[in-house]
């Protein structure tokens, strides 16, 4: 049997597994099962070692974390973050919601999104987010319109898709010319010269975010290069860049996968962007919560079926979408660790459909 992957934070202490010190056996017989339990200790550490890494190859007022909330929008870990100084990254109005009641600033907030509506382009603006990051030149000129209606200027990024491929799962890569994502970056420069008649808006930057669960630099490399070389012919077309958001992606572990060093990410950053003298903006989600938790759920049953074992838990795909939707590997940890036989099986929720299922064999 392969051994579960667990973070630091969780451990076992005379055969119960623990997370921060406290029994996840205790915390299934408070709580019920299923629900889901965070280590606010791994979480910060995730955070602090994002920020340590960038802070020792560049000013600390020269880059902003905005925790990427669609990653994990718990209030709890929201707010944890908060505390601990982080921006929003936010693809909805709900997440802004939810970001602003957590403690989070308006001025480090960003607002991403393809599918951003009228209303929740207005709600940001009357919450004095620090900047939208437009998807398409119809948002420019909703920007617009709705910024010219409250009489303010807003500051703006245009997100590029670079063409890039992330190598990663299909469905979690963006920076394809194929993805929904962002303008085509040989379009960008025209867009931006058009977008200069456009009033109450401040092109001030440029966003890219290529995807998720990167586990090598050169994709970031080849995206980061080619946003440099943007702003370097917007500025000699006469625009005041200041402003570049690079998104997330950097992966994690989950079986075997090795997750690029920190420390070498923000060295590669630096070297690229150093020259530019721009503000940098790092929207992590996966990097900072993917080990920080764990899905508690109790077995109902085993079935004996004529091909298969099944284990069976309360828990279902509704509860943890990923490997039915990605066929994405979650490891599978006893809470109480017991001497005994080992049997081949599948670990299955009580959903309607097969594909409602954790792991197999």
């Amino acid at each position: 049997m392969t051994k579960p992957l667990l973070s630091k934070a969780f451990k076992y202490t005379k055969n119960i597994l623990h997370v921060d010190d406290t029994s996840l056996h205790d915390l299934a017989q408070k709580y019920a099962t299923p629900c889901y339990v965070y280590s606010a200790t791994q979480i910060l550490t995730n955070y602090r070692a994002y920020e340590t890494a960038l802070a020792s190859v560049m000013s600390r007022t020269a880059f902003t974390i905005c925790y990427a909330c669609k990653a994990n929008g718990n209030q709890a870990i929201l707010s944890l973050l908060a505390k601990a100084g982080a921006g929003a990254d936010i693809v909805s109005a709900g997440e802004m919601q939810r970001a602003l009641k957590a403690g989070v600033k308006p001025a480090k907030i960003v607002f991403s999104g393809v599918g951003k509506t009228e209303s929740e382009i207005d709600q940001a603006l009357k919450s004095g987010l620090r900047q939208i990051n437009a998807e398409s030149e119809p948002e420019l000129a909703l920007i617009s319109k709705i910024a010219k209606r409250r009489k303010i200027t807003v500051d703006v990024a245009l997100r590029i898709n670079p063409n890039v491929d992330a190598k990663t799962h299909a469905k979690i890569t963006t920076g394809k010319k194929e993805n929904k994502f962002g303008i085509d970056i040989d379009l960008a420069p025209a867009l931006f010269k058009r977008a200069r008649k456009l009033p109450n808006i401040r092109l001030s930057g440029v966003a890219v975010h290529i995807g998720s669960q990167l586990t090598s630099l050169a994709p970031f490399k080849r995206a980061y290069t080619r946003l440099a070389q943007l702003v370097v012919t917007l500025r000699k077309a006469g625009h005041d860049i200041s402003r570049v958001d690079l998104g997330g992606g950097i992966g994690i572990t989950y079986r075997n996968e090795t997750p690029p060093d920190l420390y070498m990410y923000a060295l590669m950053v630096r070297d690229i962007f150093a020259p530019l003298n721009v503000h940098l903006y790092f929207e992590p989600g996966r990097a900072i919560v993917g080990n920080a938790g764990v899905l508690l759920t109790r077995v109902v049953q085993i079935k004996e079926g004529t091909a298969k074992r099944f284990v069976i838990v309360d828990a279902g795909m509704n509860d943890l979408l990923r490997p039915a939707l990605y066929e994405a590997y979650h490891a599978i940890a006893p809470v109480k660790q017991t001497a005994g036989k080992m049997h081949l099986c599948d670990v299955v929720g009580p959903v309607c459909e097969t594909g409602d299922t954790f792991l197999t064999d």
